[in-house]
């Protein structure tokens, strides 16, 4: 479709800004952002929907609009809804580089600008499938009557006959079409799942084609559109976004069927319809924004200290939203997690919190809405969740409730390793189930121990929950001060005197290095230091308390020392 046509629709709320020379260029396809470089997702020929949230200063406009231009994009349409008029500056260089540019009324979604261009486009292109993209409208629809992906794949397999499939990355079974009942096994989703994250890595461009089980499936990324950034991996610093900051949180569609000998009206199609179920997932995700604040007010509560009574309060507001329509307050677990990359530059918490909100949900329960049952929020490099259970006994089958390290991970270790490669790790602790505020902060620094002890194992994904926490770390609330003054005095105070003498920031050195797991490279990195004056200082610490950093138990035995004093 040409230009000319979506300014004319007034449905769509654009005003042209400038560019009225080009108004007959044709539009591709449309793609929503607000990273500052997004070219990794662009192919040229896209009308790029912005809500600006990338321009800081002036300075900013020409090289957004100069990427945009070198991609091939058609036209430029940003919203006035949140930062008001269209500042001149992009003007200016929308000028400069004759790149059309359109203001959208605040009253009109982005969504409804997709839906319509993607409906057009694909009706021009694929002829006579033009009635099949008019039905996926549905989908955009709210309420118990709408949509979502389920009638997408419902729609592609009755008119397309094409099995389809939603996935998470980590293998979760999102949605299916009623065609491909009764579902992916577990198995082939995590295999999918796998490879869709090792072709991501290594830079190859969708769809993926794969052999599993002898059938071949085509794999078609399903890319966040960047708008809501920092709830499904937020950008990290200025420039080019690295795709390890949303490879662990976007979805996959797959098809049964070799996408390789396909016209290109059908590759268009289903590129369309990913677009479609993108827009919906980002829907879903701005949906978790009170779960997210309702869990960073109860974890600021409990790291401060808040009075018992406080935090009981939140957790009885925070309770009928995770658990709508429960009687009795529930149980609650935390769980912590650490998402690391190599080099330390990408900050790992909205990584750790959109798996975390994948992850935590029952790999074999398929469709989004058990994830809204969890609240997680992220400081730092850390991402921690609050999850409810429900207060019932566990009496009847002889187990304990809730969740358990040692089979959470089970069925997405696979494909989580293959999207982490050989740079990213992730680590992960459980708590034991609390029934009261004053518990929460015991159960947090359990999860927070466990996470430690897991980071300590080898390979890309480990857990380790309460279960395998030693029993002086479960009572250390309860150790009389002077043991922990003996204990600290013992470990540390060699130490401190040495530092007193020769400011050698021994004391600061150790916390360092445990934080950073016993990484060499992080570590010097975090300090400033050389590897080799890190490995002197650690030599040093070793030498004076006659301990050995390399061993879990020396490495504990000087966390709880630092924790105690």
């Amino acid at each position: 479709m040409r230009l000319r046509a979506l300014l004319d629709t007034d449905a769509l709320g654009l005003r042209l800004l400038g560019g009225e020379d080009e108004l007959d260029r044709t539009v591709r396809g449309v793609m929503t952002t607000d990273l500052r470089d997004p070219s990794r997702y662009l192919s040229g020929g896209e009308l790029v929907l912005t809500g600006l949230a990338w321009r800081r200063d002036a300075t900013d406009s020409e090289p957004f609009v100069r990427i945009l231009a070198s991609a091939g994009v058609t036209a430029l349409a940003a919203g006035e809804a949140e930062l008001g008029p269209i500042p001149e500056d992009l003007v200016a260089a929308c000028a400069r580089h004759r790149l059309p540019l359109f203001a959208v009324n605040e009253s009109v979604a982005f969504a409804t600008i997709t839906e319509h261009v993607v409906r057009q486009v694909s009706g021009e292109r694929a002829g006579d499938l033009a009635a099949v993209v008019d039905r996926h409208r549905r989908m955009m629809t709210s309420g118990p009557a709408g949509g979502g992906p389920d009638v997408v794949l419902d729609l592609l397999g009755s008119d397309l006959d094409l099995r389809a499939w939603v996935l998470s990355p980590a293998g979760r079974l999102i949605a299916g079409s009623p065609g491909a009942e009764p579902g992916l096994p577990t198995p082939v989703c995590a295999a999918l799942a796998g490879e869709h994250l090792a072709a991501v890595r290594t830079g190859r461009r969708g769809p993926y084609r794969v052999a599993v089980g002898g059938t071949t499936y085509s794999l078609f990324p399903i890319r966040s559109s960047g708008r809501g950034a920092g709830t499904a991996g937020a950008p990290g610093a200025p420039g080019s976004r690295d795709v390890r900051e949303t490879v662990l949180s976007d979805w996959l569609l797959a098809v049964e069927a070799d996408a390789g000998d396909w016209p290109a009206e059908r590759l268009d199609l289903l590129e369309g319809v990913t677009q479609l179920i993108s827009v919906e997932r980002d829907r879903r995700d701005a949906a978790r924004t009170v779960r997210r604040r309702l869990a960073q007010e109860v974890l600021e509560l409990v790291q401060t200290g808040a009075a018992p009574g406080e935090i009981a309060a939140r957790l009885r507001v925070a309770a009928p939203v995770l658990l709508p329509g429960l009687g009795a307050a529930p149980h609650w677990q935390v769980v912590v997690a650490r998402v690391e990359w190599d080099g330390g530059e990408i900050e790992g918490g909205p990584v750790a919190q959109a798996l975390l909100e994948e992850i935590l949900v029952d790999p074999l329960s398929s469709g989004p809405e058990p994830s809204d049952r969890i609240a997680v929020a992220h400081t730092g490099d850390e991402a921690i969740a609050l999850v409810p259970l429900p207060a019932v006994s566990s009496e009847h089958d002889g187990s304990e409730a809730g969740l358990h390290a040692d089979t959470l991970l089970a069925a997405v270790r696979d494909p989580l390793a293959a999207g982490l490669d050989d740079d990213g790790r992730l680590t992960l602790g459980v708590s034991a189930s609390v029934h009261s505020a004053e518990g929460l902060r015991g159960a947090l620094e359990e999860a927070r121990h466990g996470r430690r002890v897991a980071a300590a194992r080898a390979g890309r994904v480990c857990a380790a929950g309460h279960q395998e926490l030693a029993s002086h770390v479960l009572l250390l609330p309860f150790v009389p001060d002077d043991v922990r003054r003996a204990f600290t005095a013992r470990l540390l105070d060699p130490l401190r005197d040495y530092d007193r003498r020769h400011r050698a920031e021994l004391i600061p050195t150790l916390e360092a290095f445990l934080d950073c797991d016993g990484s060499w490279t992080r570590c010097a990195a975090r300090l400033h230091l050389h590897v080799n004056t890190l490995r002197y200082r650690v030599g040093r610490i070793e030498q004076l308390t006659s301990r050995d950093l390399s061993r879990l138990e020396d490495k504990l035995d000087f966390f709880l020392a630092l924790r105690m004093s």
